[in-house]
């Protein structure tokens, strides 16, 4: 591997995916994240889109056989050198696929057999010494960002945007060598990536992968009680079943101190209970994007619980604009009204990996970094308050409905797990209001009776 290429990865979490994110580093190579649950189009086109040399990948995932489907996929590798022009022609960059693991599979390297010869660690000098302006991974981004479709962009980040990202999010935890922190999330994502790895590495912490990938069915309590975590990270709807597994209650988790909730707007109802539960009375919550490295705001220890948002972290300040269909588009909108967070400073990407409209258009557009068409207030204390994505508010018949509002109050509902409110096409109104509801395990309830609890405390359509 020599400086500049890039090495895709692709595999769940597991120590060999870290060793590969630092030795990229070291290397000077770029770091390609291709999501576990990609099927062979998506992996086809990440390998493409990016240029990749390399490829690093498991041998299989859940029901995926990565290694059958880098055969199907290229089933050149398996033949002479000489006779490999139509994997050539159809992946002019691609050098050669490494495949973790002890076995054999024809065409593949196996990790570390690949550069015994001392090639290595010239290639480790030859990388030394670069900028941290240098881009060190590139993470593919919703396919609707901006107002786009199509296939994924890809995020290109450089080392300064995500080790300082890494060292504020988890120093704002108070993170010291002594924590111990349990990352389910995905580390192909940089929730697990940036916020996880290099939250941990910048202050010496240790890193627990509890399994490959998050099961509702098998949670990370064992390893938590056996490791004494500190501190969790977790989406929503992994603490919700965290919360709700029947093996809850036998599990000792008074260790644990801290952690983040991020990835989606977090439900008052179920921060509570995570603190109050499951001993995390200083856990944050933070919002952002793959574009920002990615946390733009975060809460602050001792902020009431649930207020979904944050301020903006150290180096890294967020406000409020007026949105793109304004009248006043980029401008501060007043204390309390709602505007499209806006997120500046070293945290911003460098752009969107060989892409040079879609790049200038996400910095033009807000001069000041990138958005991600999010609505949300700021305080007299500069707190954002997250109301929701711009683009999931529901318009029934003229007015402006956010789906968060709707489901923070349904989540106090005794018999609610979880919940998710959307719209769908109406003749009458254009849009019309539907709640998805998942009951808990022992609750039951009709439509009626959800109705009755909501009236006369949240308006209602008629």
């Amino acid at each position: 591997m020599d400086k500049g290429q890039r090495v895709g990865i692709w595999a769940p979490n597991c120590a060999e995916w870290t060793i590969t994110q630092f030795a990229t580093a070291k290397l000077g190579a770029i770091l390609v994240n291709i999501n576990p649950s990609y099927r062979l189009n998506e992996v086809q086109y990440a390998l493409k889109q990016s240029g990749c040399a390399w490829l690093v990948t498991a041998p299989r995932f859940k029901t995926s056989d990565y290694t059958a489907m880098i055969h199907e996929l290229a089933p050149e590798l398996a033949a002479q050198p000489a006779r490999r022009a139509g994997l050539r022609r159809r992946f002019p960059d691609l050098r050669g696929v490494v495949r973790l693991g002890d076995e054999p599979s024809p065409g593949m390297l196996r990790l570390g057999r690949a550069a015994g010869d001392g090639r290595a660690g010239r290639r480790r000098r030859a990388g030394r010494g670069g900028s941290g302006s240098r881009s060190s991974t590139i993470r593919s981004t919703s396919s609707t960002r901006a107002g786009t479709t199509g296939y994924p962009k890809g995020a290109t980040l450089s080392h300064h945007n995500i080790l300082n990202n890494g060292y504020f999010t988890t120093e704002l935890l108070r993170f010291t060598d002594r924590d111990r922190l349990l990352i389910p999330v995905p580390l192909y994502h940089c929730f697990g990536m940036v916020m996880g790895n290099l939250g941990c590495v910048t202050h010496g912490a240790t890193m627990i992968y509890p399994s490959d990938g998050f099961d509702a069915a098998r949670p990370c309590w064992r390893p938590s009680q056996a490791e004494r975590a500190t501190a969790l990270y977790g989406v929503p709807t992994m603490f919700i079943a965290e919360l709700n597994h029947p093996d809850f209650a036998r599990y000792d988790l008074s260790t644990l101190r801290t952690g983040i909730m991020a990835g989606s707007p977090c439900p008052v109802e179920v921060m509570k209970q995570v603190q109050a539960q499951m001993h995390m009375r200083e856990v944050a919550i933070a919002y952002g994007m793959t574009e920002t490295s990615p946390v733009s705001t975060q809460t602050r220890i001792g902020r009431a619980a649930g207020q979904a948002g944050g301020h903006g972290g150290p180096g890294a300040p967020a406000r409020a604009d007026q949105d793109r269909r304004s009248r006043r588009p980029g401008q501060v909108v007043p204390v309390g009204e709602r505007g499209e967070l806006c997120t500046r400073g070293y945290s911003v990407m460098l752009g969107y990996w060989d892409n040079d409209e879609a790049t200038r258009d996400g910095h033009r557009r807000r001069r000041a970094g990138c958005t991600r068409a999010t609505s949300a207030t700021m305080d007299d204390e500069g707190y954002l308050n997250i109301v929701g994505r711009i683009k999931d508010m529901i318009i029934r018949g003229g007015e402006n409905v956010y789906p968060r509002e709707i489901e923070e109050f349904l989540y106090s509902h005794p018999k609610v797990q979880d919940v998710q409110v959307i719209g769908v096409p109406d003749e009458k109104y254009g849009e019309e209001i539907m709640a998805w509801v998942k009951l808990r395990e022992a609750g039951t309830a009709t439509g009626e009776e959800i109705r009755d609890y909501c009236r006369g405390k949240i308006a209602l359509p008629r």
